[in-house]
């Protein structure tokens, strides 16, 4: 089984949550570039894998997981969108 990590994840059809779960959530304010889709999308995961102590959710849970983390991910977006920052932008 290949392993793929939590970007290569935010682009599948099909989710699939392979993986260690995190320890940290990278920051994503003050980046440059300012962060991708995918990076949003791979901290959103990591907070609702570790929010639910589940590395991958069973199938009966799945719906709920899914929908959490596209949740998140999109309040993330605004959130970022909607902070005023400091003009030295922090390095990735």
């Amino acid at each position: 089984m290949v392993q793929q990590n939590s970007s290569e994840l935010a682009g599948l059809p099909e989710r699939r949550y392979p993986g260690r779960m995190c320890r940290s959530i990278k920051t994503l304010r003050s980046a440059e570039p300012a962060p991708s889709a995918e990076e949003i999308q791979a901290a959103a995961l990591q907070f609702v894998r570790k929010v639910s102590g589940y590395r991958q959710p069973s199938r009966a849970n799945e719906p709920a997981f899914t929908a959490a983390v596209d949740e998140i991910a999109a309040s993330t977006r605004q959130l970022l969108d909607s902070l005023v920052t400091r003009p030295h932008p922090a390095k990735r």
